[in-house]
């Protein structure tokens, strides 16, 4: 595993002819480690619940700009760190644990380490509501997701 523009470990698969890369932060990123490699931006599925990935073009990543991108049903909507709405979420979520939880007040306004340190955080919502806080690894094993990352196409040597 090599890390990428923001140091961070990139997954490796060998497929046939060509070794694949993905677990990139942003389509931005993709497109940078692709140039400075000579590879080529590939969509990339992990379906069935496996880590086996198929080079695919179903969910439209790269004409849409996207780097990640799970489907699990009309029901479940993933939000992910990089989204838009991630923060609103996490931050909601934040306020009812610490409701929950009966913190002090000085408490209620420290982060949740549980969010801002988990690694590549996921929101899982069904049906617009809050269902839990995964990763994006975990995602592929979770409610028979199919999950699609933007990754990056070297040949072999």
């Amino acid at each position: 595993m090599k890390a990428n523009a923001h140091n961070r470990k990139l997954n490796r698969y060998v497929l046939n002819d060509q070794i694949v890369c993905t677990g990139f932060l942003s389509f931005k990123d993709a497109e940078e480690c692709a140039q400075e490699k000579g590879g080529i931006l590939v969509e990339v599925s992990f379906k069935d619940g496996n880590d086996n990935p198929q080079i695919t073009d179903e969910a439209g990543l790269i004409e849409k700009k996207l780097h990640f991108y799970v489907y699990a049903g009309d029901e479940y909507k993933f939000i992910h760190s990089s989204d838009p709405g991630f923060r609103k979420y996490a931050d909601e979520l934040q306020k009812i644990k610490a409701s929950n939880d009966k913190d002090s007040p000085e408490e209620k306004y420290i982060s949740n380490a549980e969010i801002e340190i988990s690694e590549d955080p996921i929101i899982v919502l069904k049906n617009d509501h809050f269902q839990s806080v995964t990763s994006r690894e975990r995602s592929k094993y979770l409610k028979h997701a199919k999950v699609y990352e933007i990754g990056i196409s070297l040949p072999k040597s």
